[in-house]
């Protein structure tokens, strides 16, 4: 059996978003858009059948899924995001834990960055055709110099092909 390849992959996905009208989530944002906007209602980005790409994968930190056995273990997946930290958010962020406050602003700011990255992940995955990435891990960095500020992720994982399990089959756990 030949293997679909991410492009037929995406062709097909985008026939098959076109025919139903769904929904789309923005790559940039994470924020979902109605099927006839071309632009994200939020962000303003332009719209990607690639970043439409909206399969339900299960995504875990776990090494396993229970009820699930892993069929096949197809590759490792990661997807790698940068966004820009304002100066002056970083700044009343510093005031404000400087006097033991929570910073709302750089907190927006991580759960959008951790959307976006688990998002990109998943899309990852579902390119490879798995229905599940397992053992997933969120690595954080920030870059800073000349006044300005990055915050890097790295999102990575396992991509795997799962099968449920049955009665009378039961998951033999490796390792």
């Amino acid at each position: 059996m030949d293997r679909e390849t991410p492009e037929d992959r995406i062709k097909k996905f985008q026939a098959e978003l076109e025919a139903k009208g769904e929904e789309w989530r923005c790559a940039s944002c994470g924020e979902e858009n109605g099927p006839m906007r071309q632009t994200c209602r939020l962000c303003g980005a332009e719209r990607s059948y690639s970043d439409s790409f909206k399969e339900k994968l299960i995504l875990t930190t776990a090494p396993s899924i229970e009820g699930y056995k892993v069929a096949e273990t197809l590759e490792i997946v990661t997807a790698e995001c940068v966004f820009g930290v304002n100066v002056f958010r970083d700044f009343f962020g510093g005031i404000s834990d400087f006097f033991g406050g929570r910073s709302a602003a750089t907190q927006k700011v991580l759960r959008k960055a951790r959307r976006v990255c688990l998002n990109e992940l998943n899309k990852e995955a579902a390119l490879v055709g798995a229905d599940a990435v397992i053992a997933v891990k969120l690595d954080y960095s920030e870059f800073s110099g000349k006044g300005k500020s990055m915050l890097f992720l790295v999102a990575s994982g396992t991509a795997v092909k799962i099968e449920k399990i049955t009665e009378g089959t039961r998951a033999v756990k490796h390792g």
